[in-house]
């Protein structure tokens, strides 16, 4: 019976570019050459959702990573220089950021570091609920809305956060391009030391340093693989600071994001039929054949009773009274979602936004603690000042909706009233009664909005500027096009004849020449600055540590980084260690190399070298098989950790070249082998290869030999016991359960474990059905392309 039992396999239409396991479920994620995004079961390999790519986006899908609670995917992406966060329940789109380089690695590490000062913090409530209103839903009406903050009955940027103990995304890339991310979205530190493209990265768990695999391309046309410890230990050291640092600005972040959507959700329900009436009236101004001013035209009217053929034409023939009703009816349906969503969510949003800031102020303050991470208050207070800034801008918004809804309503009924007998139509008795204060709120409007503006005419094509909202919710430089007036506001003229208050750091600049997308942008602006420089601080407090170079290889196509995964890192927790194992094709293609290496760089403990020989037969029952297999010689293709004591290997017989074996390799005896390794000084690792400590390959039933499948890489996950080998076309999967024999004796503990996925496998009941009806309707096309891509496999074999 072979060690390891196949519980799913699949031929895929599309290349496999990366793989990763959930860290908590039976799930793993793929990304193949069209940039889908596809979640798949371990039973059957049945695909749960897949995520299509989009050019807001992008489409070239460079590597994975899992956040450690599982709920959330990151993926980068090459084509936009884009890492985005996706929502594994239901598939969705939870954060974008934009980045300065390609990403190559991706590693999402959780603090595993205790302390009394981080327990108490974790085991603290946010008071911020206390002392805020929960943030509204955003609706869902808008297309461009994020659905993270339009779902009912959640929180969602606390679940967008995840739990309190501290998680960080590591970003390695090309050209030395090295960012940590707190809970995935805060950059806590942006690394410059490091030379070279950046293969592979392990961020230790208590934060002492961050391992890497780097290349560097020299001048002979070869490639250098090195190993580079980097000392973080200001991150260690000042964990309990980082952690409420990072959860607070992690925090803030999102409330950005939330404002930007509400503003975004504001724009879209200004509708462009708002500035018909503008342009018609510039048109009218064009054609009329009088020198008389528009506004005189409408007083007239107002006023007499009379009117020009040109007006006459303009209202009956071109606006006409089913126009005016439809545009009175968008003026007001528009005014109110825009003043809903200021009140709502502007409002609500800048309050906690101001709250949060606040706080960190207060951190700041505490320099003694703080100061060391690049926390300054002056910064911060310029970003409070920003954030009154906006708050005063909405406000002044709701001035402009809540005056332009009365003088439109007050107009276009006049006007209506001023059409119908135009046309000689009946005029219902409601509205034919018009107070001498009527007259004169309908005059002063017409007097303030139907001026001709030459000026205007220059700068926007027209000569009026009736709707005056719209003007706030464009994202242009310019300044407004029709400010409010502030003559005769006794607080401005108050402040200005006060040579204490004129320039008091406690009254908030109002910019009132702004639209109100400027004034969100340079307060977002300030902010980021606040945000950037702790990163900036603690990236040059990182140093770079030990350089072992490894080995080189030569230029060629079959070295290129998508036929690469090895070498492969991992970090030992509970020893506190960093292992790397890699092969050496050119010096001992029979070889297995395992490095390892202390976490902490101050603590003086000598790395060590050690190797495995795969030259050795593979260990089962006695028969004609075990004795066929022993002068069988392996070389390895991929390999990358189970556990901290074990490997899982997919090997290739030297002999026979389409002979694959997935494997599990014991390091017990190997890791504990005292057999010391000098390292030389100034030499690289594969000049010195004859000196490296060898053990034999001892693997007894821990092997499968992986029939029809030319395999070429593996992932695993020790915590669920799975594991999933791709062969090298990129197109054939093949899934396993690992601990097979321990089944039965784990009956109780396996119940218990798929009961934590009872939740999320009914989550997406309905959309796993609906991929199977998908199928069965596809019918004879889905199964001639299966036997497609298995002729192609058999060709390739």
């Amino acid at each position: 019976m072979p060690a390891f039992r196949q519980v799913g396999e699949k031929q895929l239409p599309n290349p496999v570019l990366c793989m990763a396991w959930s860290p908590k479920r039976d799930l793993i994620a793929l990304a193949n050459t069209s940039g889908e995004l596809l979640l798949h079961r371990l039973v059957s390999f049945q695909r749960v959702w897949s995520l299509p790519p989009s050019e807001c986006t992008g489409k070239e899908i460079t590597s994975l990573a899992w956040r450690p609670d599982g709920k959330i995917l990151a993926f980068s992406l090459n084509d936009t220089k884009q890492v985005v966060l996706c929502g594994i329940e239901k598939a969705e789109i939870l954060h974008v950021f934009p980045l300065r380089g390609s990403v190559t690695c991706m590693h999402w590490m959780e603090v595993t570091e205790e302390n009394s000062a981080l327990s108490s913090f974790y085991n603290s409530e946010d008071e911020s609920k206390h002392f805020l209103p929960k943030l509204p839903t955003l609706p869902k009406s808008y297309s461009t809305t994020s659905k993270i903050f339009s779902e009912e009955k959640s929180d969602e940027i606390m679940n967008l956060l995840g739990e309190v103990r501290l998680n960080i995304l590591v970003l390695g890339g090309d050209e030395g391009f090295l960012e940590l991310y707190a809970y995935g979205m805060y950059k806590i530190a942006s690394i410059t030391v490091v030379t070279g493209t950046i293969r592979n990265l392990s961020l230790s768990s208590d934060l002492h340093s961050l391992s890497l695999i780097t290349e560097v391309k020299h001048a002979d046309q070869s490639t250098e693989v090195c190993h580079v410890q980097l000392d973080t230990s200001l991150l260690s050291d000042c964990l309990p600071e980082v952690t409420r640092m990072a959860r607070k600005f992690t925090h803030i972040s999102t409330l950005l994001q939330y404002l930007h959507l509400s503003l975004t959700c504001m724009c879209e329900a200004w509708d462009d039929i708002l500035t018909q009436m503008d342009l018609r009236l510039t048109t009218f101004v064009q054609e009329k054949n009088t020198n008389t001013q528009v506004q005189d035209e409408f007083l007239e009217l107002l006023l007499w009773g009379q009117y020009s053929v040109e007006l006459q034409s303009l209202l009956i023939n071109q606006l006409t009274v089913k126009g005016l009703k439809k545009l009175g009816q968008s003026i007001e349906s528009s005014y109110s979602s825009i003043q809903k969503l200021v009140i709502s969510h502007l409002q609500s949003g800048s309050e906690a936004l101001l709250y949060h800031l606040t706080e960190v102020k207060g951190m700041a303050l505490w320099k003694q603690k703080f100061e060391p991470l690049g926390l300054e208050a002056e910064a911060l207070e310029g970003a409070i000042t920003a954030v009154g800034s906006f708050s005063l801008k909405t406000n002044e918004l709701l001035q402009v909706i809540d005056k332009s809804m009365k003088n439109f309503k007050a107009f276009f009924r006049w006007l209506y009233v001023a059409m119908l007998r135009m046309s000689d139509e009946h005029v219902p008795s409601e509205l034919n009664k018009m107070t001498q204060k009527d007259i004169s709120f309908v005059a002063d409007f017409l007097s303030e909005h139907f001026s001709e503006n030459e000026d205007l005419f220059d700068r926007k094509g027209k000569y009026f500027n009736v709707e005056r909202v719209g003007q706030y919710l464009k994202d242009e430089e310019e300044e407004l096009v029709s400010p409010p007036s502030t003559h005769g506001n006794q607080w401005l003229k108050f402040l200005q004849e006060s040579k204490h208050l004129k320039d008091s750091p406690l009254l908030f600049p109002s910019y009132p020449q702004k639209s109100l997308h400027f004034v969100k942008r340079m307060m977002e602006n300030v902010i980021e600055l606040c945000l950037q420089k702790p990163s900036e601080v603690i990236g040059r407090s990182v140093r770079q540590g030990e350089v072992l170079p490894l080995y080189t290889f030569p230029e060629s196509p079959e070295n290129s980084p998508q036929h690469r995964k090895l070498p492969c890192l991992w970090n030992d927790k509970k020893a506190k260690m960093h292992y790397a194992v890699f092969c050496m094709p050119d010096i001992s293609p029979r070889k297995i190399y395992i490095l390892r290496k202390g976490t902490d760089p101050n603590r003086h403990i000598s790395h060590s070298v050690m190797s495995i020989d795969l030259s050795h037969h593979l260990d089962r029952e006695d028969g004609d098989e075990a004795e066929a297999q022993l002068h069988c010689v392996y070389s390895c293709l991929d390999a990358c950790f189970y556990d901290d004591e074990m490997l899982t290997v997919v090997l290739q017989a030297t002999e026979e070249e389409n002979r694959r074996v997935l494997a599990q390799i014991s390091l017990a005896s190997t890791l504990s082998s005292e057999t010391g390794f000098s390292w030389k000084p100034g030499t690289r690792l594969d000049q010195q290869g004859g000196d490296i400590p060898c053990q034999g390959l001892v693997l007894g039933n821990q092997w499968r030999e992986l029939e029809n499948m030319k395999a070429q890489f593996v992932a695993v996950n020790g915590i669920r016991k799975v594991a999933c080998v791709l062969s090298s076309n990129l197109r054939h999967i093949r899934v396993f359960e690992m601990d097979v024999e321990d089944e039965e004796d784990e009956g109780a503990e396996s119940h218990n474990a798929s009961t934590d996925q009872d939740g999320f496998e009914t989550s997406m009941t309905c959309e796993g059905q609906d991929n199977g009806d998908s199928e069965e309707h596809k019918g004879e096309t889905s199964q001639s392309t299966d036997e497609q891509l298995e002729a192609d496999e058999a060709v390739e074999l």
